[in-house]
């Protein structure tokens, strides 16, 4: 898209809570910026999500670097094959650490297939179990493995106290409704703004706003206006205002609850 058909990043009264995103894949400066301009367009607070062994010390430093930052720990299932003791008890010994929220970055993917899908399953099953023990959210990445993934959050329905979120919902419309009704919530980010994501659309009107997150999962799917940039927490505005309009609401309206919603699955309500 031309600069010409771009526009201002719009601004609004409720502040914004930015609860998917990958900030250690920036150098210094470009952390800077974004820091910068994030809290200029009104986001309050960046949670930046751990994905391999190599990104956990760099999330938790990134964690503890800004005020407004906060971290997860956790195995991406692109790194399941990579996922052992020794990691294990690293998202162990962090989790009492006020400044990490969730285990995470886990699930399935079945799209790529990086690592073998019986170990995607094992270790999404034994990062499910630490965050039992660990009494913590966990944010859930899943994709084209519906069926396994509702086969394993069933059987940590009784016992998975926090839940969490599927971040980056791209599902169909019956793991959606299984999860919502688990009491999970669906994350979306730039993909709703996409011309070809009906399906991601027709999931975001008919999740209840009391489940509903925001995120970018920048530096990736950036939303129009910007796409072909990379992505950013500050473009998080353009993402509220397509939820908004894809679920009939004023985007304040959106903004109060979704941020509500971040706060009591991360934060503890405050």
């Amino acid at each position: 898209m031309s600069k010409s058909k771009r526009r201002d990043i719009p601004h609004f009264k409720t502040p914004l809570i930015e609860t998917h995103c990958h900030l250690d894949y920036l150098d210094q400066e470009q952390l800077e910026h974004t820091l910068e301009r994030a809290e200029e367009v009104g986001v309050e607070r960046i949670i930046t999500i751990a994905v391999s062994p190599c990104n956990l010390d760099r999330v938790f430093q990134l964690a503890h670097s800004a005020p407004n930052v906060w971290g997860t720990q956790g195995i991406h299932p692109h790194e399941a094959e990579s996922y052992d003791n020794a990691v294990a008890e690293v998202i162990r010994e962090r989790a009492a650490d006020p400044r990490i929220l969730a285990v995470g970055e886990i699930g399935l993917d079945y799209f790529y297939d990086h690592a073998d899908r019986s170990v995607q399953c094992q270790v999404f099953e034994a990062q499910l179990q630490l965050a039992v023990e660990l009494d913590l959210p966990v944010v859930i990445h899943t994709r084209e493995a519906d069926e396994d993934t509702r086969a394993i959050l069933e059987n940590f329905s009784s016992s998975l106290a926090r839940r969490g979120v599927i971040h980056s919902f791209t599902s169909g419309l019956p793991l959606a409704e299984f999860c919502l009704a688990d009491g999970y919530m669906l994350g979306f980010n730039g993909i709703t703004t996409f011309n070809r994501a009906d399906n991601v659309r027709e999931v975001v009107a008919v999740t209840p706003l009391e489940q509903l997150l925001l995120e970018t999962d920048a530096p990736y799917l950036t939303p129009v206006p910007y796409r072909g940039k990379p992505n950013a927490p500050y473009y998080l505005p353009f993402v509220a205002e397509k939820v908004a309009e894809v679920k009939g609401v004023e985007v304040e309206h959106l903004l109060l609850q979704a941020r509500n919603n971040s706060l009591q699955l991360f934060f503890g309500g405050e």
